[in-house]
């Protein structure tokens, strides 16, 4: 088993930037693939951004590019997200995932372990 716990959501006007953090704990951090999902009220869980499990590769939403960086820390056994230019629409709860499977996850069915989720809210 592997528990993640997102922190560093918040309230924040647009144009201003947030950087989310997920602390892994249980089996080793190293072996998983990591991603960021988004979901509001009444909507499906999207995603957001990916990256394999040694940091080399990442992929985005096209909604994200060139705005969110995601990056991994091995060593802390730590997932980040760095969002900047963030925009209303990005209001959501953001959830990171953990898959067993290695490369470039973008589909729920692709993780095994979820954390809670941590809110964030752009305000106009």
């Amino acid at each position: 088993q592997v528990q993640l716990v997102e922190s560093g959501g918040g309230l924040v006007q647009a144009g201003g930037s947030l950087r989310l953090s997920c602390a892994a704990s249980g089996r080793t951090f190293s072996p998983y693939a990591m991603g960021w999902f988004r979901q509001v009220p009444g909507k499906e869980r999207e995603f957001v951004a990916t990256i394999d499990r040694i940091g080399l590769s990442k992929y985005y939403a096209d909604f994200v590019k060139g705005r969110f960086t995601i990056s991994r820390d091995n060593a802390k056994n730590a997932l980040y997200l760095q969002m900047n230019s963030l925009k209303p629409e990005d209001t959501a709860v953001y959830y990171c995932a953990a898959g067993s499977r290695n490369g470039l996850l973008d589909t729920n069915t692709d993780y095994n372990y979820w954390g809670q989720g941590t809110q964030v809210t752009v305000s106009s």
